[in-house]
């Protein structure tokens, strides 16, 4: 079974993990962009300041770790909301438990949190060749939009978010 744990950025305790899956994704996303890293001292910069100290990295986000059977699975990061838009990043699952309904979980509960707070639209950026990821996103209602970015691979998707019921 699956759990979510969702904390402020500035306040997720270094137990869940965080830091670690985070590793897994950066080297990982470095690996598929045909770089291969083998060490966080060869990611870019920005990387290496997620990964040393997530807490002001994601300090205004809302960040969520799965765990399962007591381990940590995953993880993804909800952006503050600007102009009623927040974003997913760095969703990760670690590889042995794709499959086992934690990318599923963590987005629905990156949804359930933005429909509470009052977000209209959640978006994400995904590299072209995690087909995985992409057939995700699209059966949980994202659909690709024009480009925001410019980095060539890269498809932009959004979601509109159904507002939570205050009755």
């Amino acid at each position: 079974m699956t759990s979510i744990v969702r904390t402020s950025g500035r306040d997720c305790p270094p137990e869940l993990g965080l830091g670690a899956l985070l590793t897994a994704y950066h080297l990982r996303t470095e690996e598929e962009k045909g770089t291969a890293v083998t060490h966080v001292d060869a990611l870019p910069a920005r990387y290496r300041a997620e990964i040393s100290d997530p807490r002001s990295a994601f300090a205004d986000d809302v960040v969520l770790v799965a765990h399962h059977e007591d381990r940590s699975a995953g993880c993804l990061v909800v952006t503050a909301p600007v102009a009623g838009r927040s974003e997913i990043k760095r969703l990760w699952t670690v590889p042995e438990l794709r499959g086992h309904g934690v990318a599923s979980a963590l987005v629905g509960a990156a949804l359930s949190h933005a429909a509470a707070v009052g977000v209209g639209t959640v978006a994400l950026s995904v590299w072209s060749w995690r087909t995985g990821a992409l057939a995700l996103y699209e059966k949980l209602g994202f659909a690709v939009v024009d480009s925001w970015d410019e980095r060539d691979d890269l498809v932009c998707m959004e979601r509109a978010v159904l507002r939570a019921s205050t009755g």
